[in-house]
C-alpha cells in the first residue's frame, strides 16, 4: 500500500520549535522530490519547502526561509521539516507530498508546476500562547 504519513504536529508557543516527519511506505522517496505544504483556515494551500531526493537541493518560500529546514533520511524513507521560531501565522495543517518522479524539481514542486503523485493526511500545527 502506497502512503505518506505525517507526524510531529502539535500546540507550541510563539518562538518554539517542532519537527515534522513524513514517512513513506510502498515506494521509495529517493525516486521523488518531496514537498511540505500548509493550509490555514480560509487560505489557499501554500508550498513552503521542497527537496530533490536526487541532489538534496532545497527550496523555501519567503514566509519560512531562515526558520524552517527540510532534510531527508533515505535509510528511514522519511523526510523531515524542522520548524523554528514559530509564529502564530504558521498555524495550519501541514501536508507532505511526493512528485516529480525522476526529476530534480524543488521550487516547481512547491509552486504547483510539477504534479504531485502522493499526499499525506496532514498534521495540525498550532502556534499560540
Amino acid at each position: 500500500q502506497v502512503q505518506l504519513v505525517e507526524s510531529g504536529g502539535g500546540l507550541v508557543q510563539p518562538g518554539g520549535s517542532l519537527r515534522l516527519s513524513c514517512a513513506a511506505s510502498g515506494f521509495a522517496l529517493a525516486d521523488y522530490s518531496i514537498g511540505w505544504f500548509r493550509q490555514a483556515p480560509g487560505k489557499e494551500r501554500e508550498g513552503i519547502s521542497c527537496i530533490s531526493s536526487k541532489t538534496s537541493a532545497t527550496y523555501y518560500a519567503d514566509s519560512v526561509k531562515g526558520r524552517y529546514a527540510i532534510f531527508s533520511d533515505k535509510a528511514k524513507n522519511t523526510v523531515y521539516l524542522q520548524l523554528n521560531n514559530l509564529k502564530p501565522e504558521d498555524t495550519a495543517v501541514y501536508y507532505c507530498a511526493a512528485g516529480g518522479w525522476g526529476t530534480v524539481a524543488t521550487q516547481s514542486l512547491c509552486d504547483g508546476r510539477i504534479r504531485t503523485d502522493y499526499w499525506g493526511q496532514g498534521t495540525q500545527v498550532t502556534v499560540s500562547s
